[in-house]
């Protein structure tokens, strides 16, 4: 099978074919086999690229598997094996899941508890992005900050994959949505998903667009930030939260960890909650598995979306990591297995 393995670490962005490029395209891998009873083969239609899966490459993420290894995470695609006590899937099943490595492959081997059977009328690609994204937003917002109808959201790097998996979680909540992003193609995109202010780090402050927005609505401040970015955009957004606020830590795109008065936390009753999603695979599996079950249930009503805006086949995998460093995906960037591609813009 096809395969892309990890055999140092190192800038993914480099062309497969220079030999500084830390992956390389496998294309005799072996096949995995079922090892257990209840073991599943997934043949991969589609899997999804995050900024976790960069970072990995690049040796800075906080999980560092031994070389090689095969990167991926969520991913979806149809049964292609099961083993003998297998009684929830068959053959031919359209599933999703996401694992810690290894879906950046044509075939991957899971447990069936693992699994989840995507509704029919739900776009099989689009399914294949839902898990790490949307789930990292759920649980953070509905789990962990228990977002109501009514508060006010704030979301960093609203375009992101993450981002736009907030803004709309925030929505089915019910809750007023502010998002922040740079550039008129992010904020159209945005507008277009009814959010309730837009703020343009292109031409605007944010301390002082979402004041503005708040006054108009007579609304006193922010009760949820959700925080992927970090750096300088989350020290201005501070000033914005409300007593009793909570304070989602995602992530660090913009490359600075930025620093949270505590005594104004104290003074302000924050909470301050960081989230790294997969460690729930081990220490709370069963909200992973609620988040995601609660997650395709959506998508199969129509009350989320995933918004696609790149595409490649594994061949291709650097110029997608490119699109993820430099700043160009609106959403999600997706490895598709089997199909033409172009790399433009879906």
């Amino acid at each position: 099978m096809e395969a892309l393995l990890c055999r140092k670490l190192g800038d993914p962005t480099v062309c497969l074919e220079d030999n500084d490029s830390p992956i390389v395209l496998s294309k005799n891998h072996p096949v995995p086999q079922l090892d257990s009873p209840t073991a599943v083969r997934v043949r991969i239609k589609a899997t999804s690229l995050n900024f976790a899966n960069y970072l990995q490459i690049l040796g800075t993420y906080q999980e560092k598997p031994s070389l090689p290894f095969i990167p991926g995470s969520d991913f979806s695609g149809y049964v292609d094996a099961v083993g003998p006590k297998v009684s929830n899937f068959r053959v031919g099943d359209s599933v999703c899941s996401f694992a810690g490595l290894g879906s950046f492959a044509q075939f991957i081997v899971v447990d069936e508890s693992q699994l989840f059977r995507v509704p029919q009328g739900c776009d099989l690609v689009a399914a294949g992005a839902l898990a790490v994204a949307f789930g990292t937003s759920h649980v953070a917002l509905v789990h962990r900050a228990q977002l109501t109808s009514g508060q006010v959201l704030l979301v960093l790097g609203a375009a992101g994959g993450v981002g736009l998996a907030a803004v709309q979680i925030g929505k089915v909540c019910g809750a007023i949505v502010i998002a922040v992003a740079r550039g008129a193609e992010k904020v159209q995109l945005l507008k277009s998903l009814c959010v309730d202010h837009v703020v343009d780090l292109g031409n605007e402050n944010v301390t002082e667009s979402v004041k503005k927005f708040l006054q108009t609505r007579r609304l006193k401040g922010v009760d949820v930030l959700y925080d992927p970015v970090g750096g300088k955009v989350t020290k201005e957004s501070l000033r914005l939260l409300k007593w009793g606020a909570n304070i989602l830590i995602i992530g660090f795109a913009s490359g600075e960890v930025p620093v949270i008065p505590v005594n104004i936390a104290l003074v302000k009753n924050w909470t301050v909650h960081g989230l790294y999603w997969g460690s729930y695979k081990i220490h709370r599996p069963g909200v992973l598995e609620d988040s995601v079950k609660e997650l395709l249930s959506w998508l199969a009503r129509g009350l989320i979306s995933i918004h696609i805006s790149h595409s490649y086949p594994l061949s291709e995998v650097n110029l997608a990591f490119s699109a993820i460093k430099d700043r160009k995906v609106i959403g999600k960037v997706m490895v598709v297995f089997d199909e033409k591609h172009s790399r433009s813009k879906l």
